[in-house]
């Protein structure tokens, strides 16, 4: 089935990225190569059940700081309206994770281009184990119509396709806005050629979606807050960092690259953030991307990256990135770099006992710090009560938290 929508996909749109300034790129100037080079980056998010591997959850949900003239995937199978809430539809998430149940949100790929000549390209990538959900500019998508467990069925036809992609090097940037502040911009601050689709310009080509895949690595929450952390391919995981954040103070320990299962110490809350961006800079230069790519890529999630919880950052295997996300450009770019984070949530001890006092105490501001991961958690504390009235006022307590949290979303018309 071919694709095509202009607006906002329900009230499921993508989360995971605030508003603020955008800051300047760093000064040193990235590589501007005279042969087709083609550089990539994007996040897959994950959530680690008790035994470490990746679990499901409603991957795509809450609010989205997306320009409206992004383009996104709409099906109303996969609304699920709780009229009992005031205020307008909300997504009851007992009912609507059925639809879109699944381990993945891949958020943001950007796909930039460089080049010393003007060139036309075509680019495909295809996603077997998922379904796309925004892009821009405009694109021909193909995907499985959105029922009861979507991504848990393969879907080797969904793909993505941008034809006769124009590349102007020499252009002068003109690009669309928006009202409102928006980190989707801050991907821009690159020297990647400009590009058009039909009468659309960008930077980049963008993309999201949501799927269902094993994570490249494990993370499961151990006593005191240790988490034990190992890969669960045959590729050895670079750049891996264990990161917490509690109210305003943070920690975090760089593990490097992890070849089997380790056990990790929390980190002291003593860390700043300066020093942490530094540190996942250089994964991702390492890895690959020229320094304005790596501050681009910080700055889109500066927020999100950062906020309340435990969680594991690493670099994707690239041979697994080429399995998840087959690409294909023609004509084929000389260089081909793909560089994607991985963050996989971790529920530790402190974050079930922070959530179970905010759901007890009607605390909203706690709860608002969790989000989108407000129902695995709590999906872990039910699992531990004896008493169905208990779990029934939880699961109550959740879906009004999510409720208020999904009132912050920018509808496009």
């Amino acid at each position: 089935m071919s694709v095509r929508a202009t607006h906002l996909f329900g009230l499921i749109a993508a989360a995971g990225i605030g508003t603020g300034t955008i800051v300047s790129a760093p000064k040193d100037t990235s590589p501007s190569p005279r042969e087709l080079t083609a550089h990539e980056w994007g996040t897959f998010t994950t959530v680690a059940g008790e035994n470490g591997t990746a679990i499901d959850w409603l991957p795509l949900g809450g609010p989205s700081d997306l320009p409206c003239f992004v383009e996104h995937f709409q099906n109303k199978a996969t609304i699920k309206i709780a009229p009992e809430y005031t205020g307008g539809p909300v997504i009851d998430y007992e009912k609507a994770r059925s639809s879109l149940l699944g381990r993945v949100r891949m958020e943001t790929p950007v796909l930039y281009f460089y080049g010393g000549q003007d060139t036309t390209l075509n680019v495909k990538v295809r996603f077997p184990h998922g379904l796309m959900t925004e892009w821009y500019p405009h694109a021909n998508v193909n995907e499985m119509i959105i029922g009861p467990n979507t991504l848990k069925q393969n879907n080797p036809a969904a793909t993505i396709e941008w034809s006769n992609v124009r590349l102007t090097p020499r252009a002068t940037p003109n690009f669309p806005g928006g009202d409102g502040a928006s980190h989707y911009y801050a991907a821009r601050a690159t020297e990647a050629s400009p590009l058009s689709v039909g009468d659309q310009r960008e930077r980049f080509l963008f993309y999201r979606g949501v799927a269902d895949f094993d994570a490249s690595i494990s993370a499961a929450a151990l006593q005191n807050g240790r988490v034990r952390i190992g890969k669960t391919g045959r590729d050895d995981v670079a750049g891996v960092i264990l990161f917490e954040r509690r109210g305003n103070t943070i920690g975090f320990r760089v593990l490097g690259t992890v070849h089997g299962d380790t056990t990790v110490d929390a980190p002291a809350l003593d860390g700043s953030l300066p020093a942490l961006r530094d540190q996942i800079a250089s994964s991702l230069t390492a890895a690959g991307l020229w320094p304005r790519e790596a501050a681009a890529m910080l700055e889109t999630w500066r927020d999100s990256w950062f906020e309340e919880g435990t969680r594991v950052f690493y670099i994707v295997p690239s041979r697994a990135v080429d399995a998840i996300l087959p690409l294909e450009i023609r004509p084929v770019p000389n260089n081909v770099k793909r560089v994607f984070v991985g963050r996989m949530e971790v529920i530790t001890q402190t974050t079930e006992s922070a959530v179970q006092r905010a759901l007890a105490t009607n605390d909203g501001a706690t709860l608002a710090r969790y989000a989108r991961f407000l129902g695995p958690i709590t999906d872990r504390l039910t699992a531990k009560m004896p008493s169905v009235s208990e779990r029934d006022r939880v699961r109550s307590a959740t879906n009004a938290a999510l409720a208020a949290y999904l009132k912050k979303a920018t509808l496009c018309e």
